[in-house]
């Protein structure tokens, strides 16, 4: 209690040393003042600590202190004004007294501290009486909240035998009361379940063994702790979490055999890696550490030989050498099983490891015939004749029947045609020639067979190796995109080039890089071999442009070593281009690339444009033929004919208008009535108004040009094919005359036809809207 009364005392002279300082002030400001003046000694405020409990159920306003100014003479002049956190709503002030009142319930949890000014003036002149000052309230805490565990649920693993007081876990709670208040939020730690085995400090959480613990006895131990605030005080809160702990195996077992004797039997007929039995020993631990080796001791371990499986621990005996029953008919080994991870801890208790006797009984059989090797390895070069010879294999018959032996190859028909065997002697030939490059291995399976007893057969792997013959020129291992900078300098480095060879040289590839003789002078460029199978190509003159050539086309040579040695020739692609004074590639690369298309950025991106606008309508006039596929015409037999009229000259006459005959367009009558279209693109009437805008400046004319399109607009009837519109009407007081040539005469031919070209442009777009299946013609 002494800390917590020190702890306030501190608080407190924390926040009245603003006051103080303050009131310093106003002492010095009124000493410097003539004595003859009137003057304030020693102004301040007067008040008392701030502390509110929290949690209190509040039925009425709670006193918490008072503020006062020591000018103060309680005659009702000072008006006492509080400002900040909480300020009329959690905490109020008598304007008079300057009694401060709490309002409304705390809670430290959510908000400790409540910062808040007050400052005092004159309640007639509304004039400040003391300067505004700072004082924080504090909330005091109360044991309201429970200890918890956020970081359950809780698991550990402990190797099993750990010696006691090793550290198994620590658990950790947190309480949300003060921590510097009292012992609300003191914690202490005790073990409720998962004694005598495990035990907790009451301070920090951490969990130890306190006693010894076996896996094999129990794997697992669900343990809880309680964490209990008020340093376990009666009253206090408490919570529990749940630790799951396992143990971790350690090897503290030896393996031993479920069988003292096995029996076992093997016939003299069975192949070598023959099966003969198993035996098996268990071991309590698990994992890698009853993992576990079978060995044979004696002279047996020639014969035979035992092997671990190690997904199930069995101990497989296997035949290790013909055994003849006529020789020998019992054999008696002795077999051993030895844990692999032995824990130093534990090699006093004992050997980790059993032994057991195995006796295996040779039976009698006919023996399959007997090949002089298990496995052949032949040899042949690439590219040999076919018929070539390959190798040959030979077996015999143990038996003394001695009988015939024939041979096969099987596993594949792929391989009997690219292979044949004498069936008699064993001889292997190939029957078309081999590439090392597609395949240098040929694996393949003999089988001999007794000619008196089919069912006597044995086999041999044949693995043939293709020689290999130096039938591949050297050739470059990628495209190589190589760049020069107009600005290059001589002897400038600008690529580095390798090579790779198909064949298998035995010595290792080296390989050759030269420039053809006959561009070393032309070019520009030279090649410098780095002796180590790569090559630079260099710069031997200074400067380029890409206006006088675009690229270069460097013919290289590559030699390899080989007997004989063979040369290719590749093509190097060398393209000029701008860069900047740091050869930025990138830079290089998109200048070199727009070069090569010989377009500008502008004309790209205007290409691409065009290209989308070009697409647009055509979707659009595909979508204007998809909706008007159901023609009005039903006969099939339509003739359909197409007037061309041309707007490019000044009048001629009848040599105007090159027509046909349209009244042919269909063979009956379709009446028109006069709706509104109902697909009509706002691109084509934006045509419209444009066109509108094109011309003489005639109201008239626009007028009844605009009555024409708008009738071609409303006719929902308006065919898909070509057709011509008439504008015979020219309008009264029409500046521009008669557009036809029919009523000129000779003496106008000199007369100026230069408005009509103003039109042309307008009449293509009038071509193009009620012909857009036919190229019009200007």
């Amino acid at each position: 209690m002494n800390c917590h009364t020190s702890l306030c005392l501190v608080l407190t002279m924390v926040q009245l040393w603003p006051c103080f300082l303050s009131t310093q002030r106003h002492a010095i400001q009124n000493t410097d003042q003539p004595f003859s003046s009137a003057r304030r000694v020693k102004r301040g405020w007067v008040w008392n600590v701030f502390f509110v409990e929290e949690e209190m159920n509040l039925t009425e306003p709670v006193y918490v202190g008072q503020l006062k100014s020591d000018l103060d003479k309680e005659d009702s002049t000072f008006k006492y004004i509080l400002t900040g956190e909480g300020a009329g709503s959690i905490f109020t002030i008598n304007e008079t007294t300057g009694v401060l009142h709490v309002i409304q319930k705390l809670d430290r949890e959510k908000k400790a501290l409540y910062t808040l000014r007050a400052q005092a003036i004159n309640r007639n002149t509304q004039l400040p009486m003391e300067p505004e000052s700072e004082f924080v309230i504090k909330v005091k805490d109360i044991n309201d909240q429970k200890p918890q565990f956020l970081d359950g649920p809780y698991e550990a693993t402990v190797p099993e035998m750990s010696p006691e007081g090793t550290s198994v876990i620590q658990v950790t709670a947190t309480d949300g009361d003060d921590p510097y208040y009292g012992y609300n939020a003191r914690l202490l730690y005790s073990i409720i379940q998962g004694q005598p085995y495990f035990s907790v400090e009451p301070k920090t959480g951490v969990i130890r063994i306190s006693s010894e613990t076996d896996r094999e006895t129990q794997e697992k131990y669900f343990i809880i702790i309680q964490a209990k605030d008020m340093i376990g005080q009666m009253g206090g809160f408490s919570e529990t979490a749940t630790v799951t702990i396992n143990l971790s195996d350690i090897n503290d077992n030896a393996p031993k055999f479920q069988h003292t004797l096995y029996h076992m039997t093997v016939s003299e007929a069975a192949p070598l890696g023959t099966t003969i039995g198993k035996i098996m020993a268990d071991d309590s631990d698990i994992g890698e550490n009853a993992a576990m080796n079978y060995v044979i001791e004696g002279d047996a371990s020639y014969v035979f030989d035992i092997i671990t499986d190690n997904e199930t621990q069995e101990g497989v005996v296997i035949l290790k050498k013909k055994v003849d029953y006529e020789t020998k008919r019992k054999y008696s080994i002795k077999a051993k099983v030895i844990n692999r991870h032995i824990d130093e801890r534990f090699l006093n208790e004992g050997p980790f490891e059993d032994s057991t006797l195995v006796r295996i009984t040779v039976e009698d059989a006919d023996e399959p015939p007997v090949f002089t090797s298990q496995e052949y390895v032949m040899e042949i070069a690439e590219g040999s004749e076919s018929g070539s010879f390959v190798g040959a294999v030979n077996a015999s018959d143990p038996d003394n029947t001695n009988s015939p032996i024939r041979y096969a190859i099987v596993h594949g028909m792929s391989l009997k045609r690219l292979f044949s065997i004498n069936a008699q002697n064993g001889t292997i030939i190939i029957t078309k020639p081999l590439d090392r490059e597609i395949t240098a291995w040929h694996n393949i399976t003999v089988t001999a067979t007794e000619a008196r007893n089919p069912e006597q057969i044995s086999e041999a792997p044949v693995y043939i190796h293709v020689l290999d013959v130096n039938d591949h020129a050297p050739e470059f291992p990628e495209y190589y995109e190589t760049y020069v900078c107009e600005n290059a300098e001589p002897g400038q480095l600008i690529q580095t080039i390798s090579a790779v060879d198909k064949d298998d040289s035995v010595e290792g590839h080296h390989f050759y890089f030269s420039l053809q003789e006959e561009t070393t002078n032309n070019s520009g460029f030279s090649v410098r071999d780095n002796q180590d199978n790569t090559a630079g190509i260099l710069t031997v003159k200074n400067g380029f442009s890409k206006q006088e050539q675009l690229a270069f086309y460097l013919p290289i040579l590559i030699a390899d070593n080989g007997a004989p040695s063979l040369t290719s020739t590749n093509t190097l692609t060398v393209t000029v281009c701008d860069c900047d004074n740091e050869a930025n590639v990138l830079f290089c690369r998109y200048g070199a690339f727009m070069y090569a298309m010989g377009l500008s950025t502008e004309a790209l991106v205007a290409v691409l444009a065009c290209i989308l606008i070009l697409l647009v309508f055509v979707l659009a006039i595909l979508a204007l033929r998809q909706q008007r596929k159901k023609s009005l015409f039903s006969e099939k037999a339509e003739e359909f004919r197409e007037n061309i009229v041309r707007y490019d000259d000044e009048g001629g006459g009848e040599e105007d208008t090159e027509a046909f005959d349209i009244a042919a367009l269909r063979t009956r009558t379709v009446m028109r009535e006069h709706k509104p279209r109902r697909n009509i693109t706002t691109e084509i009437q934006s045509l419209y108004r444009q066109s509108l805008q094109v011309g003489p400046d005639s109201a008239v004319f626009r007028e009844f040009i605009s009555e024409k399109l708008k009738e071609a607009n409303a006719d929902p009837n308006a065919p898909p094919y070509d057709s011509l519109q008439t504008y015979a009407f020219e309008g009264t007081g029409s500046l521009a005359g008669s557009l036809s040539s029919l009523g000129s005469h000779v003496s106008d031919m000199g007369e100026s036809y230069d408005h009509l070209s103003e039109w042309g442009p307008h009449f293509k777009r009038l071509a193009k809207l009620y012909c857009p299946h036919k190229t019009a013609r200007d």
